[in-house]
């Protein structure tokens, strides 16, 4: 019979599709009900094994496989994928990749978060084409999390904002900033001589007008993540 596994043979020096072979072998289990299994056509573990068509089995197929054995995802070529993937991630880290803290405080959108400190529990890693492509210093950016509901629709409780230390104050633009201990993350606007206006993107928040020397501005918001 075609889907019967002991009519056909592994490649030779080609473990993973040797193992499968055994193990279907020992199991007395047909390539065909093996391949049902893994919700795929009559003929496709038959040409994996005997033609090396696909040349690695998809992670979810050798998970499913795995498991219906009770042997390691390694046995069926696991190891040697993970072993590709792992040294293409590093070879891009070491490349191109820029870690990015994250830092162990929020910005407010509301009434004001305080901060107990700077220090990053945890990075970001941004591409080094995508940082310079849109100007940014990898060492004067910081992403912070956002806290209330002033800045919605634009910035939602939870996201994640990325800080750019470097940038000066612009008007359309929206910052950081501290005013004692509290930070907070807000549309800024010129309110006449030595003043300024922070602005809420959401209308039920009224505006904040202050001296300009009591508002320390810490960077500009340039990039925001968060969950749908």
């Amino acid at each position: 019979m075609a889907d019967d596994p002991t009519a056909v043979s592994a490649p030779t020096g080609d473990a993973p599709r040797a193992r499968l072979l055994e193990l279907a072998k020992e199991r007395g289990s047909s390539l065909a009900g093996l391949s049902a299994l893994i919700g795929r056509n009559s003929s496709y573990l038959q040409q994996f094994i005997r033609k090396g068509s696909p040349r690695r089995l998809e992670e979810r197929d050798r998970r499913t496989l795995a498991e219906f054995f009770g042997v390691e995802e390694s046995e069926l070529g696991g190891e040697a994928e993970k072993s590709y993937a792992s040294s293409r991630v590093e070879a891009l880290r070491d490349e191109d990749f820029h870690a990015i803290p994250r830092l162990s405080l929020a910005v407010a959108a509301g009434p004001g978060q305080f901060a107990g400190g700077e220090a990053p529990f945890d990075n970001f890693g941004f591409s080094g084409r995508w940082l310079r492509e849109n100007g940014f210093d990898p060492k004067m950016l910081s992403a912070l999390s956002v806290e209330g509901d002033s800045m919605e629709p634009l910035l939602r409780h939870g996201d994640e904002i990325l800080i750019d230390r470097g940038s000066r104050f612009e008007r359309d633009g929206v910052h950081v900033v501290r005013m004692g201990d509290a930070l907070m993350v807000k549309r800024l606007a010129s309110a006449g001589a030595g003043r300024i206006a922070l602005l809420s993107q959401n209308l039920a928040y009224p505006p904040i007008e202050v001296a300009l020397d009591e508002v320390e501005v810490l960077g500009r918001v340039v990039w925001k993540s968060g969950r749908l």
